[in-house]
């Protein structure tokens, strides 16, 4: 957890632990440590699938108090990561936002936007920009 950090969070959920893990790589390769970042992937017996407990864990490692951007691969990732979201509890929960953009492109685009210091709503719009 990086409580004080001046950059906004990127946490990347995918039903593959592979995929998550890949696609964070990417990020912290392009950005290096300067943003906080974290992924889950994968559901709690480490099959294909996610759980609210592990996003919940990776919104922690992630946190930072200008905010976290959320990408997700499927349908199921985004419910379980509003499930996390709504765990953080207030006021924290309100500074989460999941992003509806490509996951890997995304995700390397928003941590680059939120790398220069660019606030929460920057980052998800330059994310967002890249949806059909």
């Amino acid at each position: 957890m990086n409580p004080k950090s001046a950059n906004v969070g990127i946490v990347i959920v995918s039903h593959s632990p592979l995929v998550a893990e890949g696609a964070a790589d990417m990020v912290r390769q392009m950005v290096g440590d300067c943003v906080p970042l974290a992924w889950s992937g994968g559901n709690a017996e480490g099959g294909l699938g996610t759980h609210a407990a592990g996003i919940l864990a990776a919104l922690e490692r992630a946190w930072s108090d200008a905010g976290v951007a959320v990408f997700v691969d499927l349908g199921g990732a985004e419910t379980n990561s509003e499930m996390a979201i709504e765990m953080l509890g207030e006021p924290r929960s309100g500074r989460v936002v999941i992003c509806d953009a490509p996951l890997v492109e995304g995700a390397v685009m928003a941590a680059a936007e939120a790398s220069g210091g660019a606030a929460l709503a920057r980052v998800v719009a330059t994310a967002e920009e890249l949806s059909p």
